[in-house]
């Protein structure tokens, strides 16, 4: 299972709700014809600066979720950010980056801990700005992903096995994560 898979079912809850410091309802939504409610997180402007170097400002970054009226669960999860880059002497470009992704078959395992076991992300990033030939140059990717076992409290594996690679560690979203309060 990826990464971007393991943070679309909120296997990591304390780690997303530390990175967003608002959250509203935004209404309602049909979701594959489930009535959901729509909360709203942007990312708050002290995350944001931490996020930026010289060279690159991430401007906004949000996250909406579409939650089940029914059961309450999480029927679809969309993010986006857009971030302006620009070099010295150089005009400025921008990224825009969305993904949205669903999940699916919701089912109780371990004495009852309701895990989705199947979903689909779409991720499209879009680059614009002065100097870029075309006026939006868009790349689409999808992935869908099914989980075929879920265990907790697997003997043997222990907090060491969830350490991320020292590249990440290095990353600035990472420190930016640490700050916020996220392991």
């Amino acid at each position: 299972m990826s990464i971007l898979s393991m943070h679309m079912q909120g296997l990591d809850p304390v780690m997303i709700a530390s990175i967003f410091s608002t959250a509203e309802h935004a209404g309602e939504k049909q979701v594959d014809g489930e009535d959901c409610f729509v909360l709203r997180l942007d990312v708050g402007p002290s995350t944001l600066s931490s996020w930026s170097d010289g060279t690159a400002e991430v401007i906004r970054h949000g996250l909406t979720g579409f939650f089940s009226q029914r059961s309450g669960l999480l029927a679809r999860l969309e993010d986006s950010q857009l971030t302006r880059i620009q070099s010295p002497g150089a005009a400025a470009m921008y990224w825009e980056t969305t993904i949205g992704s669903t999940l699916a078959d919701y089912r109780a395992v371990d004495g009852g801990v309701t895990v989705a076991h199947a979903g689909r992300s779409t991720a499209h990033l879009a680059r614009f700005g002065v100097g870029v030939r075309a006026a939006r140059v868009v790349t689409r990717m999808e992935e869908s992903w099914t989980i075929d076992d879920v265990a907790f409290d697997v003997p043997g594996l222990g907090p060491d096995a969830f350490i991320p690679p020292e590249e990440v560690r290095r990353s600035r979203f990472y420190d930016a994560m640490a700050a916020a309060g996220g392991k």
